[in-house]
């Protein structure tokens, strides 16, 4: 950080921001862990004469309770994208999207040969195309696991979806690729989560914001105007 820019300390995300943001992360790890179990096994249950260990159904259990925390919290990050006044600078980053000369910038400075463009938000192009596809994927993944969950649970919320599920089964092949196209889009969100890592200790190296210390505290270093 250069000795003659004065920096102060902003608040960036809101409390109720960095709370969602550590449940989907959260959530995101436990489904992955219990639906890779789902897929293949990797944990024997003990041994026992009687038929009460039920493994399979306690990891579909978590993974259905998960899906639906999950759920909850994509609804409220949406809603709170588009409607939250606070959310403001989120919306601007927009902009920058049909934008070539911060395009480019962008491109360079993840190259190491250009400094970061100026940005009308919080997020540089490629940052926002990459948020973007992961709620791609997880519209996929949310659609795809409601179809497999009312073949699982037929009472209740199970009941009610069970129809329009189905109808949603059937336009895309049928059951067994709903289950592959749920596998290839939780692989496309374990490559988000990599690239997200990345990105942010990218960041929070070469600019010098905190910007990893912000998804804790909610503040972030910003340069005095």
């Amino acid at each position: 950080m250069e000795a003659n820019i004065e920096m102060k300390r902003e608040v960036e995300f809101g409390a109720a921001y960095r709370w969602q943001h550590w449940i989907r992360a959260v959530s995101i790890v436990g489904l992955t862990i219990t639906g890779f179990y789902l897929a293949m096994p990797f944990v024997t249950p003990a041994v026992n004469a009687e038929p009460t260990n039920f493994m399979n159904a306690l990891f579909r259990s978590w993974h259905m309770i998960l899906g639906f925390v999950l759920i909850g919290a994509i609804i409220y990050k949406t809603y709170f994208f588009i409607f939250e006044k606070d959310n403001e600078r989120e919306r601007l980053a927009i902009k920058d999207l049909i934008n070539p000369k911060v395009w480019s910038q962008t491109i360079g400075y993840y190259l190491l040969v250009s400094k970061h463009p100026k940005q009308s938000g919080d997020y540089n192009p490629l940052q926002f195309m990459a948020y973007f596809i992961f709620y791609i994927l997880m519209v996929i993944l949310i659609i795809t696991g409601l179809i497999l969950f009312v073949h699982s649970y037929h009472d209740g919320l199970g009941a009610l979806l069970y129809t329009p599920m189905r109808s949603i089964e059937v336009m895309l092949g049928g059951l067994a690729w709903v289950r592959q196209l749920h596998h290839i889009a939780t692989w496309g969100v374990i490559l988000f989560v990599v690239v997200h890592i990345y990105m942010a200790i990218f960041n929070s190296v070469f600019r010098k914001e905190g910007a990893m210390d912000a998804v804790f505290s909610g503040l972030k270093w910003h340069k005095k105007k």
